[in-house]
């Protein structure tokens, strides 16, 4: 079974993608950035902060939350901003502790966005019968 959950973003049809989609007990959340107004004038920290909303309100349709998160994988166009990413990690994992990768990147969709993440959770399956 599986089930795709989209974020309204209109992006997600020009590109065809879902925001995430749940399989079985598995959930995997595209790349987030962080959406107006968290991104003009905003730093790392923030346009994070923001991405992993965007991310928690996903696993919470697929059933889940971050705590069933077991990856993550964290893009920054300035390992300079590492700080600032760790910082607003650590706030919502640091008792989960997912395996992670933070990796420096030369550019990211818009020049004033600066971070984005994937995630993948394993949680209980949905019951068969539900949500197609």
């Amino acid at each position: 079974m599986r089930l795709n959950i989209s974020s309204g973003d209109p992006f997600e049809e020009t590109y065809g993608y879902s925001r995430a989609v749940r399989v079985g007990d598995h959930i995997h959340v595209s790349g987030t950035t962080a959406q107006p107004p968290f991104v003009e004038g905003c730093d790392t920290y923030t346009q994070l902060t923001n991405a992993l909303e965007t991310i928690e309100s996903a696993l919470v349709e697929a059933g889940s939350g971050f705590a069933d998160v077991v990856r993550t994988v964290t893009y920054v166009t300035n390992m300079a901003d590492a700080g600032q990413v760790m910082r607003a990690h650590h706030e919502v994992f640091a008792n989960i502790r997912p395996a992670s990768t933070l990796v420096e990147v030369s550019a990211l969709d818009h020049p004033a966005r600066t971070v984005e993440i994937e995630v993948y959770a394993i949680c209980t399956p949905i019951a068969e019968g539900t949500n197609d």
